[in-house]
């Protein structure tokens, strides 16, 4: 059943953090953060397209080198610390829809500050939200 739906995998990975600026480009393990979600997601079995909403263009540079899209620099506006997870993913939703490049079934969201979570983790957990 939901090897026919289309998944796409969201990363919001934005510049601006006041606690730890920069974080998401911050190397873990001789990677960056950020690299973590996109290679989980581009291993994925069910994940059709890995794409990283951000307001930074290193971020964006270094997404696009480890294999994600980067399709747009997100807007301020949803880019602050009151911008909430629902405006993001909105704004893909909104993306996708005005350009009418792709349809998805559905939107796993995958913030870059889980770098434990691998494929495994989401193709698990998409089984079980079909499952239950």
């Amino acid at each position: 059943m939901y090897k026919k739906k289309k998944f796409l995998a969201l990363i919001p990975a934005r510049g601006g953090s006041k606690r730890v600026p920069k974080k998401n480009l911050i190397k873990l393990n001789g990677k960056p953060l950020v690299a973590w979600s996109i290679e989980a997601a581009l291993k994925s079995q069910y994940i059709d397209k890995v794409v990283v909403s951000t307001d930074n263009s290193d971020i964006a540079k270094i997404s696009k080198k480890y294999g994600a899209k980067v399709p747009f620099k997100r807007p301020k506006k949803f880019a602050t610390d009151n911008s909430s997870k629902s405006d993001v993913i909105n704004h893909i939703i909104q993306f996708y829809k005005k350009k009418k490049l792709q349809v998805f079934d559905y939107i796993v969201y995958l913030q870059p500050t889980s770098p434990l979570r691998d494929e495994k983790d989401i193709d698990k957990a998409i089984r079980l939200m079909f499952k239950k």
